[in-house]
């Protein structure tokens, strides 16, 4: 099918007021341009993408936030003779391809936009007896195999019969800056991919904690970045990375051994408010999902997030262990995940789940958690 452009649609954008309608409307068109090689014109709460390589521009149109559906067409004057005309090649590809036959029950939809000598229903009628006399298929207007969907405005008419489901969302860069704590896990970067799927721009955080932990991980979040990276056209994701081997050093010699996952992970919260105060972020993600390991009683995140400064947004928290796998997959991060990378050996074989502040803040006296947390803060590096 020789197709001439894509019409892009989106969602709640449209329940916006007419100012920040607009506002995301360029940032999304941003995001587009920067995904593909293409032109692109804006005209009443349609966006129209006019690419330089079709089939490329497909498949990264889903990856672009703020899209909830989009539909390659041809397109023809407002006029019914080149309507009629333009329908008519377009049912030959669709014969072409197979997508039509003379058995294939279809019906046509017909939106117009703005003032027309006919009707919508009248519209539809015309096309599909275009149809009928071209393939003689049988017309189902309750349950077709096949809908051809005929958009008429005041000078264009678009056709197009395929609606490819977009990521939704809002438009990446449209909600601001958080930093997120992104492992090596599964979790962190489903977690990270629902806030960019919210228009947030992402600095990834990672806690290098060799020799704890093997080369591996920070190799596998190097991979995670690449394969978010993937969603962010326009608003890429910075990458920081923190030494954080001292700071454990210091938790499993000075502090309760039992409490090191509780330390290590409200040590983190603190690097990680520091960092959002040098960036402009405005808020913490992580993929806690209660109770799923220690570190994610209720108990025991009061205690680790008690002194961060800045909200922690956690987008799984209610989430079971396969819906996130579920979504990991849908967006290529499962695999990579699942590759082993020898775990962290400073976790305790028995540890705290049940911790409660005041004993967590005699283990931050015990190990002087402030000045560790200042050490390592000291040694984040720009990747």
């Amino acid at each position: 099918m020789d197709y001439t452009l894509i019409i892009v649609r989106y969602g709640e954008i449209g329940l916006k007021s007419p100012k920040v309608r607009s506002r995301f409307e360029k940032k999304l068109v941003k995001n587009i341009k920067a995904a593909i090689d293409c032109e692109v014109e804006r005209n009443q709460g349609r966006i129209y993408v006019y690419p330089r390589n079709m089939e490329e521009a497909l498949e990264r149109l889903n990856k672009v936030f703020g899209i909830v559906s989009y539909s390659p067409a041809v397109a023809t004057y407002t006029d019914v003779e080149d309507i009629d005309s333009t329908l008519e090649k377009y049912v030959d590809g669709l014969l072409e391809e197979n997508i039509l036959t003379s058995e294939t029950t279809f019906a046509i939809k017909c939106r117009r936009v703005g003032n027309h000598d006919f009707t919508s229903q009248e519209m539809a009628g015309h096309c599909g007896a275009v149809v009928v006399r071209k393939v003689g298929c049988p017309v189902d207007l309750t349950n077709p195999e096949l809908t051809i969907f005929v958009e008429v405005r005041e000078n264009e008419t678009f056709i197009y019969h395929e609606k490819i489901e977009g990521p939704g969302g809002l438009p990446l860069g449209t909600q601001g800056k958080v930093i997120s704590l992104l492992s090596s896990g599964i979790d962190s970067p489903v977690a990270t991919y629902l806030m960019m799927k919210r228009g947030c721009e992402v600095i990834a955080l990672h806690f290098d904690a060799e020799p704890y932990t093997k080369p591996k991980a920070h190799e596998k979040f190097d991979k995670l970045v690449d394969a978010l990276n993937e969603y962010a056209a326009g608003v890429p994701i910075q990458k920081r990375v923190v030494k954080f081997a001292d700071y454990l050093d210091r938790c499993k010699a000075d502090a309760p051994e039992k409490m090191t996952c509780v330390l290590c992970k409200s040590g983190m919260y603190q690097i990680a408010s520091k960092l959002a105060e040098k960036t402009g972020a405005l808020a913490l993600v992580d993929g806690s999902s209660v109770g799923q390991v220690a570190s994610q009683t209720l108990a025991n995140i009061l205690a680790t997030r008690n002194d961060s400064d800045y909200p922690i947004l956690s987008p799984l928290i209610g989430m079971d262990k396969l819906e996130i796998e579920r979504i990991a997959d849908k967006i290529g991060t499962f695999e990579i995940s699942k590759e082993d990378d020898g775990g962290c050996d400073a976790a305790p074989k028995y540890p705290e789940t049940k911790a409660d502040i005041d004993r967590v803040n005699k283990a931050k006296e015990d190990m002087n958690q402030e000045e560790a947390i200042e050490r390592a803060f000291n040694n984040i590096s720009k990747e």
